[in-house]
């Protein structure tokens, strides 16, 4: 039973059309779902909730997912966090993941980069008190990089643009798409969530 219950998706999306299209495609692959409508329903039920995956929209009228994901820490919640983020919330979802989010999805999004956010986030739960590893571990890769290569990577840690990293660093927007791809290749990861995952992991006192 314990593996089931692993399994479990909290969603929480105030978009009814969001709630079943998700919630179909997340049982018909294997996943135990509950739904909620607003981030304050969850929120209700935090002391209760059954070990599993939050998946959270971050615009949500009456309290974002920014301010639902703190409410969850305040409560001393530390089930793994996923941001769902509509197009152009980067900044957002960026703060998300520095606030703990485990990662961040854009909609529309395909059903295997949604199970891929999953699983590292069931991945969180049966790893807990790795953190002191990641931080070692996530140090180690970022040594790799140039100092340039940091710089572009600390500018997207902070939700900037590539126009204005180029333009904070005194180079070309096309150059800045170039330190990334090398940091991205360099890391070996595949999305910018996974290489905000090791600069905030390299953070991590």
């Amino acid at each position: 039973m314990g593996a089931a219950e692993q399994r479990l998706v909290h969603l929480v999306d105030d978009d009814v059309a969001i709630r079943r299209s998700v919630g179909f495609m997340l049982k018909t692959s294997g996943h135990q779902v509950e739904s909620y409508e607003s981030g304050i329903e969850l929120l209700k039920g935090a002391a209760e909730l059954t070990k599993g995956c939050i998946l959270l929209d971050i615009r949500m009228p009456g309290m974002d997912g920014l301010e639902v994901q703190q409410s969850l820490q305040d409560k001393g919640v530390s089930l793994p966090v996923i941001i769902m983020t509509g197009h152009g919330d980067v900044t957002l979802a960026v703060k998300a993941m520095k606030a703990g989010a485990v990662d961040f999805i854009e909609k529309p999004f395909e059903k295997d980069a949604l199970l891929l956010c999953l699983e590292e986030g069931y991945r969180r739960i049966s790893r807990k008190g790795a953190t002191d590893d990641r931080a070692r571990d996530a140090s180690v890769r970022l040594q790799a990089l140039t100092s340039r290569e940091r710089e572009v990577l600390d500018g997207l840690a902070h939700g900037l643009p590539n126009k204005t990293i180029a333009y904070d660093l005194g180079i070309s927007p096309r150059t800045v798409e170039i330190h990334r791809a090398n940091l991205m290749t360099k890391l070996d990861v595949r999305s910018l969530s996974e290489a905000l995952r090791i600069a905030f992991a390299a953070q991590v006192e």
